[in-house]
């Protein structure tokens, strides 16, 4: 696809959110049962339902801008997932690879906070101003989970020093 427009490039970033959301959505049930942390694992949990309402916007928006999400395969978040897959294919402790599975999440959560930021700030210029409101919504609860893996990571970033000592 020639980019010719800020809407060409509107669409493009929103096939690769499209794309990271779906790849999400197949690895969280990985992270949920590689966790050991119930509070961890409901976060995981919780997030995969978001995660699937994140992408029932994103067919809105497409469905508006009567385009297909389809055509793209967001490499960043496919790098991003198989971070987390060689993590959970070590050999850890159990609040060793809590913890670092919680950093892989917020690698993943900043990559998708940066994309929301972008597209909801050109679907302002463009004047779409339900998309831009439908992408703030899921941006807001990309920063949300994030400060809720911040807040979890406190506790269980002690508790995998504390293994070690």
């Amino acid at each position: 696809m020639e980019m010719e427009s800020l809407r060409d490039l509107f669409v493009e970033q929103l096939k690769d959110l499209y794309s990271a959301e779906n790849q999400i959505i197949k690895a969280l049930p990985k992270m949920i049962k590689a966790a050991s942390s119930e509070e961890l694992k409901s976060a995981f949990q919780e997030h995969l339902e978001q995660t699937k309402g994140q992408v029932e916007r994103l067919d809105q928006i497409f469905e508006e801008l009567d385009e297909s999400p389809r055509g793209k395969k967001c490499k960043g978040m496919e790098g991003l997932i198989a971070e987390g897959k060689e993590l959970m294919e070590e050999d850890a402790e159990e609040d060793v690879l809590d913890a670092g599975l919680i950093a892989s999440a917020q690698h993943v959560e900043h990559y998708e906070i940066a994309g929301y930021g972008c597209v909801r700030t050109y679907a302002q210029l463009l004047g779409m101003d339900k998309a831009a409101k439908l992408l703030q919504q899921t941006l807001d609860e990309e920063k949300e989970t994030d400060e809720l893996l911040s807040g979890l990571a406190e506790n269980i970033n002690v508790q995998a020093e504390e293994e070690a000592a």
